[in-house]
């Protein structure tokens, strides 16, 4: 087993979307020596579902798409330099008898720490369940999408879509002002939507297709052509595309939390129990963001930065208990003169 016994940091956040991002900077500005193990190959987190998707709730923005807020959350995060490790997995915390933390990985790295920030979302890593007809990975690096990363991606294209979720008929309904038509195609019989959304996708002249789903995509370095199939009569029938976009559900699976290592006190839907001042069962372990319940909880990105600011102040504090209870505030932070020069001389 792989080892950085020798690196202590002062804290570890796991995770890397909007709270463990907010979490690495504030922890910047308490001058906290700061590591982020992230389970995917990028920072950002549950947003990257919903790229495209306007974001309106984060107080003193103006809308901005989530990709914009990915983007912007990461630059911030990084602010004071936090080491950052991806593709680890988290999967137990122990603590030693100086009562600094071991965080396991599946890679078998071992991270050292004095204190851990656990901030991995309410679905712990999130992966798109894949379509599984022959080639569909061929694909993939061409015009078969998972995630809508820019709707620009899809206009004036004809434009296959297949899943029955919200999430699908949202796709359909933010992309149908920009594509040259789209078609729909789900295994049921209704779409799992409100009333007024599958309205507003007919509508917008959507085709829906119901009882189908993609038996064969065909193409040679594109899919041009897809074979759908009727599960309810049995017809095979073909469609030309220029793009297909599937969503068919997400895994989800947390296995830190699973583990609940050290005992840590978890809720009947593994959510830490917690308190507003990030702390839960295990003094030196806080979470952030929405892993965590507690009284008063707000449920929004907004919610997700106060968390981590008290978390982060609560592990300072177990670090240093004479330390001050909060970091000073940034407009008059000295820590940052330096770094107000790149935007206010820019």
């Amino acid at each position: 087993m792989l080892s950085e016994n020798s690196k202590l940091y002062d804290i570890t956040i796991i995770g890397g979307g909007p709270a463990g991002l907010f979490a690495s900077f504030y922890a910047g500005l308490r001058e906290m020596k700061t590591k982020i193990i992230e389970a995917d190959n990028r920072l950002g987190g549950k947003v990257h579902v919903y790229p495209q998707k306007m974001v309106w709730d984060v107080g003193g923005q103006t809308p901005l798409t989530g990709r914009e807020l990915i983007n912007q959350s990461i630059e911030q995060g990084l602010s004071f330099s936090p080491t950052v490790v991806l593709e680890q997995v988290v999967t137990t915390i122990e603590k030693k008898n100086d009562g600094t933390f071991l965080v396991m990985t599946t890679k078998g790295v071992i991270h050292h720490t004095k204190t851990v920030v656990i901030a991995t979302g309410s679905g712990g890593i999130i992966k798109p369940m894949k379509l599984e007809v022959p080639k569909a990975t061929k694909f993939e690096e061409e015009n078969l999408y998972y995630e809508v990363f820019d709707v620009n991606d899809f206009r004036g294209k004809s434009l296959l879509i297949s899943g029955g979720s919200p999430t699908s008929i949202d796709w359909g309904n933010d992309l149908a002002p920009i594509a040259k038509d789209i078609t729909l195609v789900y295994r049921g019989d209704d779409l799992k939507g409100l009333e007024a959304t599958k309205t507003k996708l007919i509508n917008n002249g959507v085709k829906i297709l119901f009882n189908t789903q993609i038996h064969e995509l065909i193409g040679i370095n594109k899919i041009n052509e897809v074979v759908l199939y009727n599960n309810k009569n049995q017809e095979i029938f073909n469609v030309k595309v220029d793009a297909v976009l599937v969503n068919h559900g997400y895994h989800k699976n947390n296995p830190l939390l699973n583990s609940k290592p050290l005992g840590l006190e978890l809720t009947e839907h593994l959510y830490i129990n917690g308190n507003s001042a990030g702390h839960t069962t295990i003094p030196g372990i806080y979470g952030a963001g929405d892993c965590v319940l507690y009284d008063g909880k707000l449920q929004l990105i907004a919610g997700a930065y106060q968390d981590a600011a008290n978390a982060v102040n609560s592990a300072k504090l177990y670090i240093e208990p004479d330390a001050h209870k909060v970091a000073q505030v940034s407009s008059h932070n000295n820590i940052l003169d330096e770094k107000n020069k790149k935007y206010l001389y820019r």
